[in-house]
């Protein structure tokens, strides 16, 4: 199920959250191909007007949302890699962990992020929400092999190898293309996640 940001009852001086928040429950249910302004205003429980004093059009309330979903996502792998007992290598797996989890629990979000052209990944708020949530992915490796990616081509090269095989398989399960039970428990779909991921680990 997506984990969607929670609803409140729209008070002065959230309006701005109130209707990111209605921007992912109405991602979610109608996609991109339904979404609009006039759509989230209706279910956050304002008039359709009130979204011009935070957003000039739908694809600026995407990009915030957007830039929600890299918080979240950084979140994610942080809080993986805090937990995860071991070096760097484990370290590196749990981040990469915290990275498909978060995909399987918000396709929806998950391809506004990486998959559509709506977004402006130039604004501000949304390419530095993005770089963090990058920046765990190039700093591992640097830990773990002392490659640099912003002036290293083999670190590009692990940074690039790592980010497709998560990448990749997030969108595996996402698809169902691997055809797991049904009834996999969470703690053997994440062992499963972790010792696929441990074989892409980067070499020093």
């Amino acid at each position: 199920m997506p984990t969607a940001l929670p609803h409140k009852p729209y008070h002065h001086g959230d309006l701005r959250l109130t209707l990111i928040a209605a921007a992912e429950a109405e991602l979610v249910e109608k996609g991109l191909e339904g979404f609009s302004l006039r759509g989230c205003a209706k279910r956050a429980g304002v008039s359709h007007a009130a979204p011009a004093h935070h957003f000039k059009d739908a694809d600026a309330l995407l990009s915030a949302l957007a830039a929600e979903g890299f918080d979240r996502l950084n979140e994610s792998m942080v809080k993986a890699m805090d937990a995860a007992d071991g070096g760097m290598i484990e370290k590196f797996v749990a981040s990469g962990v915290g990275y498909v989890m978060f995909a399987c629990a918000n396709p929806a979000l998950f391809h506004l992020m990486f998959g559509s052209k709506r977004p402006d990944h130039e604004s501000p708020r949304l390419s530095e929400a993005g770089g963090r949530a990058f920046a765990v992915l190039t700093g591992n490796v640097l830990a773990m092999t002392g490659r640099d990616y912003a002036n290293d081509p083999a670190a590009g090269e692990d940074v690039i190898a790592a980010w497709a095989m998560v990448h990749g398989l997030s969108e595996l399960l996402i698809g169902d293309k691997l055809h797991l039970p049904e009834d996999m428990p969470p703690a053997a779909l994440e062992t499963m996640i972790a010792a696929i991921i441990r074989r892409s680990a980067p070499k020093s």
